[in-house]
């Protein structure tokens, strides 16, 4: 940011004893495009704060009541105000004040007889180093975040190689000894037992696929630039029940879907993984057999609610605050999970501007949970 363009909006605090004469300088600065205010003692430097905070000030060595030093003593010393440069203006030439001014936090000095030209050369020099200075901590925050985020993200990354490799080598060893079993015995094997052999290499190849699936729309999530558009549900469930075809008939599950849907905006690949999420968890951990009900809730804040109401057994508070942190299964000893699907869930939806969220009621004792995720009302359509 250049100082020079933006004068006009630069507030200068000249704190001088009242017989000092500074209307010359006054009026140069003021024409010059700053804002100036006047002081005459530093119980008036104090009063002036309160109202306003200067971009720089000018304080005069001896004031009437506190002095110069003691003044900028006090302005260091004051979280809100310590960071306003202070240039000192003295009769006095001497290093020892000058050291002085210096140890209590000033920026520079200037002597009389004020000349006005050199005033506002050292202003311009002080606000650039100033301008200079706020710009560097700027990108030194955001430095600083970009690491944290990049921290966390690495830490999330180890975590999701390590699962991934984890969860990666359970179906495919049981694909590779199947598809060995079969090439060494095909010829002692009915065609029912290939077919029953052939149908659990290819369930473990999907439960693969998921994961891969996962890991890439997870990369997409945190990087992939979208816009929002009005979304026809029916057709993403219908995709989803499709893609989850073989866990409803393993299952024995029941899937209730509503014969409308309101319009959300969103972008469908994503909401897609959502449902899918939502959906093969409902089947999972569900009743038995599970049972699986859609639906949507128009909410006063033009958000849509979507939610998916299962008959499992329940989940206690505790269990319902640790799902959507990454690599968190439901349950690891009912069913073998990776853990991440939730985790994108959030992601994605926050991405899309709206929220998750799940309910289970325990102590009614009809158990089941509702897990949802809100996005916005499509509008102009």
């Amino acid at each position: 940011m250049s100082v020079f363009k933006t004068l006009k909006h630069v507030a200068i605090l000249i704190a001088v004893d009242a017989t000092s004469n500074v209307e010359l300088l006054y009026h140069y600065l003021t024409g010059s495009g700053f804002l100036v205010l006047e002081a005459n003692s530093g119980k008036q430097v104090f009063q002036l704060l309160k109202i306003v905070k200067p971009d720089i000030i000018l304080l005069d060595v001896k004031l009437p009541d506190i002095s110069g030093f003691e003044t900028c003593s006090r302005l260091k010393a004051n979280e809100t105000t310590k960071n306003i440069p202070v240039i000192f203006i003295t009769g006095q030439t001497n290093t020892v004040d000058k050291v002085h001014g210096f140890a209590l936090g000033a920026v520079d000095y200037i002597t009389k007889p004020i000349q006005s030209e050199e005033v506002l050369a050292r202003l311009k020099t002080h606000l650039t180093i100033q301008s200079l200075q706020h710009t560097l901590e700027q990108q030194n925050l955001q430095l600083q975040e970009e690491i944290a985020e990049r921290e966390k993200l690495i830490k999330e990354l180890d975590a999701f190689a390590h699962t991934v490799a984890h969860n990666l080598k359970d179906p495919l060893g049981v694909t590779v000894n199947y598809a060995q079993f079969m090439l060494n015995y095909r010829d002692q094997m009915s065609v029912i037992d290939q077919d029953q052999y052939a149908e659990r290499i290819i369930r473990n190849g999907q439960k693969m696929g998921t994961i891969i699936d996962e890991l890439l729309l997870l990369a997409s999530v945190r990087t992939e630039k979208i816009e929002l558009d009005p979304l026809d549900m029916a057709p993403i469930v219908a995709e989803v029940q499709s893609r989850v075809a073989y866990m409803v008939e393993e299952y024995k599950a029941q899937i209730i879907v509503p014969s409308d849907w309101p319009l959300a905006a969103g972008y469908g690949p994503w909401v897609e993984e959502v449902w899918a999420n939502y959906i093969s968890n409902a089947i999972k951990y569900g009743g038995q057999p599970p049972r699986v009900e859609l639906g949507a809730t128009p909410k006063q804040n033009n958000m849509i609610e979507f939610w998916v109401r299962d008959n499992g057994p329940g989940l206690t508070l505790e269990a319902q605050s640790q799902l959507f942190l990454p690599f968190r299964r439901l349950d690891p000893t009912k069913t073998a999970g990776h853990g991440l699907g939730l985790s994108i869930v959030q992601r994605i939806v926050h991405r899309l501007g709206g929220t998750v969220a799940v309910e289970s009621d325990l102590d009614s004792g009809n158990g089941g949970s509702i897990f949802s995720f809100s996005l916005p009302q499509a509008t102009g359509v």
